[in-house]
C-alpha cells in the first residue's frame, strides 16, 4: 500500500486538499491502480504495433470552430497566482520578473 506521505505529496502536486479520511481512502485506491498497472506491464505486446488503436476510426476530431468559452474568473478560480485574467507563473529567465 502507498504510504500516507506519498498520498499527501501527490495531493499537493495536484493541488487537492484531502482530509485524513480521504488520505486513507485514496492511498488504498492508488495502491490498487498501481497493482493493476503492474499486471498490464506484464502483457506481451511484442506483436502489437505502437500505433494500434482499439477503434478503427481515423478522424474523430470536430472542425476547429470557435465556441463560447468559460469566463476567465471561473477558469482562474484555483490558480495560485493571477493578474489581469492571466495565470501568473514564476520567471524562468535571468533578470525577468513574474
Amino acid at each position: 500500500m502507498i504510504d500516507r506521505e506519498t498520498v499527501k505529496n501527490v495531493a499537493k502536486l495536484a493541488r487537492l486538499g484531502l482530509s485524513e479520511e480521504e488520505i486513507d481512502i485514496f492511498g488504498s485506491q492508488l495502491s490498487v491502480i498501481l497493482e493493476n498497472i503492474a499486471i498490464l506491464r506484464e502483457a506481451d505486446v511484442s506483436g502489437v504495433s505502437p500505433t494500434s488503436h482499439a477503434s478503427r476510426l481515423t478522424n474523430v476530431m470536430r472542425d476547429d470552430v470557435p465556441q463560447p468559452s468559460y469566463p476567465p474568473e471561473l477558469l482562474l478560480a484555483n490558480a495560485p497566482d493571477q493578474e489581469d485574467n492571466y495565470l501568473k507563473v514564476p520567471a524562468v529567465l535571468d533578470g525577468g520578473e513574474s
